[in-house]
Order: C-alpha cells, then sequence, then structure tokens
C-alpha cells in the first residue's frame, strides 16, 4: 500500500542545520534536491501499488533517490545502505537527518526494481522530466537540431554459468583479502575437485563466506565487505534459481565487420548542448536507422520541436529521407550506396553501418561483397547492384534456411540494387554549407556515449533482461542530463555575473 502525499513529511531536527555547513551550497546532490521534484515518479508507478492492501510502502521518490545513488557508485543494495549510515551528502540528498540510524532494508530496493518498475515507460518519463527542467531553466531551445547515434552494453550473464560467475567472485573476494593479510592462503578452505557442479561451487563458497565474516579483522576493511556482499548475493542468486547463464531478451549486435556483442543497443536522440532528449532500448541486432522515427516522435513529445536530425549513414535510408522531408526536417546524414533502398522487410536481412555488411535473419554477417551492372544498361537504366556473399556452410546447417538457402548450392547471396537517384535531393543537399555545419555537431553524441560508458559503466548490463536494462538507462540518462543541464546552468549563471 503507497502512503498518500499527504502523509509524508519531513521530519526536522536541531542538527539539520549541520546540513548547511558540510554541504556546499554548489553540491551537485544539493542542487539536484533543490531543482527536481521526484513526486513526477509517483503518478507513472503507483498502479502498481494496492490501494487498501499490506503495510505502508517507502515513498517512490525515496527509492527512486536510492536507485539514482546505486547508479553513481558500484555497491550491492546491502553495502549502499551501510554507506548512507556515514555519507552525508547520501542522506541529505535521500531527506535524512545527520543522526538518522535506521534506514530502509537492502531487500526492499529489490522488490521496488522487480514489482513496481514493471513496465519500460520509466525511461520516457525520466527523460521528458529532464527535458522540462532544462526548457524552464533555458539551457536549451524548444526548438532544436538533434543529433541521433546508438552504443551498445553487453549482457550482464552472456558467456557466463552461475559456477563461473561464483568463480569469479570468490577470486575477488580471495585477492582482497590477501592484499591485507598474505598469511590467509593456508586459512582459505580447501578448492573442491573440478566437477563442473554448481552445488560443489556453492557449498565452497559458502565456506569462504563463513570464514571472511567471521574474523573480525576484517569488519573495517571497505573493500572486503563489499566483495564478501558481492559473493553472498550470487550465491543468493542461484539459490533462487536466477539464471545466470541466459538472457533470453539480448541478442548479438555487431559494431564491426570482426567484432560483435551480446547484449542491447541503447539508440540516443540529443541536443547539441548534449542534452538527451529521447532514448528507445533494443536488443542488440536492431537496426540504428530504424529507431529515427521513434526517437523524433519521443522527442516532440518531450516538448522539442526538430529542425534537424544529424546521424551517421545508418539514418539515410529512403523511409527517413521521406519522412524528414515530410515534416519539414533536414536530415544531415551521408548517404551510403549500402543503405537499403526500397521495401524488403519480409526477408528480415538488415545493414549494419558498423561492418558495412548486411545480417541475415539468423545473425550471421557476408562474408565479403561485390558490385556488379552499370550506370547504365541499354535501356537507359541504373542496373548496378551490390551482392553480399554469405559463408554457404553456416547456411546448409541454420534452422531458418528454408525459403532462404537452396539445399545444394555452393553459394548464397543477397543482392541489394543501387537507386542513386532516388537520393539525388539529399547528394546536393550534402554538398551545401548548412549540411557540412550541422553535420560538423556529429562528434559530440559520441563523447556523450563515451561518458555514459566510462562514469557510469553503462558498456554492460546491470540486471538480466531488457526490462532491467530500461531501469538501468532510465536512471543513467536521468542522471547524465541532470549534471549536464548543471553545468550548463553554471555556465549560464557565470556568464551574466560578467
Amino acid at each position: 500500500m503507497l502512503k498518500k502525499t499527504e502523509q509524508l513529511q519531513m521530519n526536522f531536527s536541531q542538527s539539520s542545520s549541520l546540513y548547511n555547513i558540510l554541504i556546499p551550497k554548489d553540491n551537485f546532490w544539493r542542487r539536484l534536491n533543490e531543482s527536481v521534484d521526484f513526486g513526477f515518479v509517483r503518478e507513472d508507478i503507483q498502479k502498481n501499488y494496492s490501494e487498501d492492501m499490506g503495510r505502508p510502502a517507502e515513498s517512490p521518490e525515496l527509492m527512486l533517490k536510492f536507485l539514482l545513488l546505486k547508479t553513481q557508485r558500484k555497491l550491492s543494495d546491502r553495502d549502499l545502505i551501510d554507506r548512507v549510515r556515514y555519507d552525508m551528502e547520501m542522506k541529505y540528498f535521500l531527506g535524512y537527518q545527520p543522526e538518522d540510524t535506521e534506514f530502509i532494508n537492502p531487500s526492499l530496493l529489490s522488490k521496488f526494481r522487480s514489482l513496481r518498475l514493471k513496465d519500460n515507460s520509466l525511461l520516457d518519463l525520466m527523460i521528458r522530466k529532464t527535458v522540462q527542467i532544462a526548457l524552464e531553466k533555458g539551457v536549451i531551445s524548444d526548438h532544436e537540431a538533434v543529433i541521433m547515434d546508438s552504443t551498445h552494453s553487453n549482457a550482464m550473464y552472456q558467456h557466463v554459468s552461475p559456477r563461473e560467475e561464483l568463480i569469479h567472485r570468490a577470486k575477488e573476494l580471495r585477492k582482497s583479502v590477501y592484499a591485507v593479510d598474505p598469511a590467509m592462503h593456508d586459512r582459505m578452505p580447501a578448492k573442491k575437485e573440478s566437477t563442473g557442479l554448481l552445488e560443489d561451487e556453492m557449498e565452497y563458497c559458502r565456506e569462504l563466506s563463513q570464514l571472511i565474516s567471521e574474523d573480525q579483522r576484517f569488519t573495517n576493511f571497505a573493500g572486503i565487505q563489499e566483495s564478501l556482499h558481492y559473493l553472498e548475493e550470487g550465491i543468493e542468486d542461484c539459490d533462487r534459481e536466477i539464471e545466470f547463464s541466459r538472457d533470453h531478451d539480448a541478442k548479438v549486435g555487431h559494431k564491426t565487420a570482426d567484432t560483435s556483442f551480446f547484449g542491447y543497443k541503447t539508440h540516443i536522440a540529443m541536443t547539441p548542448e548534449r542534452v538527451i532528449t529521447a532514448a528507445v532500448i533494443t536488443t542488440g541486432e536492431k537496426h540504428d536507422g530504424k529507431q529515427l522515427q521513434e526517437l523524433t516522435k519521443k522527442t516532440e513529445e518531450a516538448g522539442i520541436t526538430i529542425d534537424a536530425i544529424i546521424g551517421d549513414g545508418a539514418y539515410s535510408e529512403k523511409d527517413n529521407i521521406e519522412y524528414t522531408a515530410e515534416k519539414d526536417i533536414k536530415l544531415a546524414s551521408k548517404l551510403s550506396e549500402c543503405v537499403l533502398h526500397g521495401v524488403r522487410k519480409e526477408n528480415g536481412f538488415e545493414f549494419n553501418k558498423d561492418a558495412g555488411m548486411y545480417v541475415c535473419p539468423a545473425g550471421h554477417m557476408a562474408i565479403r561483397k561485390a558490385k556488379q551492372g552499370s550506370v547504365r544498361d541499354s535501356s537507359g537504366n541504373d542496373s548496378r547492384v551490390e551482392t553480399y556473399y554469405f559463408d554457404a556452410e553456416k547456411c546448409r546447417h541454420c534452422p531458418l534456411k528454408e525459403g532462404c538457402y537452396k539445399e545444394g548450392s555452393k553459394t548464397k547471396t543477397y543482392s541489394v540494387k543501387i537507386k542513386s537517384d532516388t537520393h539525388i535531393a539529399q547528394m546536393d543537399y550534402m554538398e551545401t554549407e548548412e549540411f557540412q555545419e550541422l553535420y560538423s555537431h556529429r562528434y559530440k553524441i559520441e563523447a556523450k556515449n563515451a561518458e555514459i560508458k566510462n562514469i557510469y559503466d553503462y558498456g554492460n548490463a546491470k540486471a538480466s533482461g531488457i526490462t532491467g536494462m530500461t531501469l538501468q538507462g532510465a536512471c543513467t540518462l536521468f542522471l547524465t542530463n541532470l549534471k549536464r543541464i548543471d553545468e550548463l546552468e553554471r555556465e549560464k549563471e557565470a556568464n551574466a555575473s560578467r
């Protein structure tokens, strides 16, 4: 049962004035508290609470703040709550008093993620909120060019069995212990014979966990305690039969012709001021260009009128050119001869712009390509096609070969007609100064992708499934947007004071 808004009261104490001394006015978390009303999340998720059943739940505003802090720090739920006890910055942000020692049970965070955030609307809600704040503060305009691109995240358990994950976590715990007391080598529990059984590894990990947790010397070493709690969470996950080895939603995507990843893509639209206006999270094999229309729609719903879209060659598909022309939006996207022209959606082949190759419905990438035909054939028509060759050996054993691969054939090809005449207007536009000026901003989204990966570890999923990835994306993009808005506001204030 969710508490009513009027039931949520801030308890003030005489010691609360300490925050004015301990937390500077320019502290990011303090500025965040002052500029964002987190009540916006309540209306969206209150449908996931019972109106009159159960005991009063912790406020969704508080739980969301905990998730934002967890996004910033690589901590288990238990260690996050422990950190709040002595971190005044975190206490202030969460609304606790300096002397408070009683906080939420760590298990509530897991329940909040799995039971209260069931749908994927939170991603759009949180991004729209940040765009609204940016517009109110005047750091972006309601008429903007937007830059589009995608960034990939590896699935949490992409190639790791439960046993392998426990082995890794146990190893990290031993390393942290040896760094404090090398003599512990001789006291560690004996490793089980290599039976390959998960149960044997779980038994060893329990023995290791018990040994370290009972040794009072390690109680005050944060690194050891965090590794210990991380291992204990892994054991609990196995007890609850959570699957480490498979992520049913994750799919194989390709970054280049030689490299692939197993996970998800986050497709982003961003203003030149580097404020994200929309995001779409898909499985890894999805094509970047196919998300342009949805990103455009979400950006407009956030209150931004799009004047131009900037993107790499993946966004120069015929459908996108026609779509932007209809909406009177300039498209600063360089054409590629390999972009799919025409409609062949039913066959499932999609072009991977990073590798410059097509990928078949089964996820196999072409191994080479060749051009055929001429610019003007005997009839005066452009008959050029680009033919992509696939590994016939893979096709012979492919479960999707029916209707795609002819049994006994030594080759499998896929041809795309190059209709350069369809893009004459876009080719002419590419030669203009306006196009060059717009396209010069594209590098900014590459920097944004690097930022969210390096600072927030967004290159790796923190949970299994696309719902977990969407929640991670919502918190990460919300936080990075608010930090950018704070930077822009500081710059604006500095310029005004000159």
